[in-house]
């Protein structure tokens, strides 16, 4: 019994490279997903004020079509470099 727990006894070092290796991996995996939400897609903030804007539909169907038709409307694309918006 003592050699099987001599064998699977690993050193501290091993354990501590082990760690670090899984928490860079596994920030790597939640950067990429991040960034992958964030560049595609509407914000978030465009869908809450095509929402609230088409409101007074009554059918699901009627208010997406209002909510695609608003955000492509007032779809915006910055300006390199200069923070400005400007109309498409």
């Amino acid at each position: 019994m003592n050699q099987y727990l001599q064998r699977s006894a690993r050193r501290p070092a091993q354990t501590f490279t082990a760690a670090t290796a899984a928490t860079v991996m596994s920030l790597a995996l939640l950067w990429g997903v991040v960034t992958l939400f964030q560049s595609r897609g509407a914000p978030l903030e465009e869908l809450a004020a095509a929402e609230h804007a088409c409101a007074t539909q009554v059918y699901v169907s009627d208010r997406e079509a209002c909510m695609k038709q608003w955000i492509a409307e007032n779809q915006r694309t910055r300006v390199a470099g200069t923070g400005v918006s400007q109309k498409n």
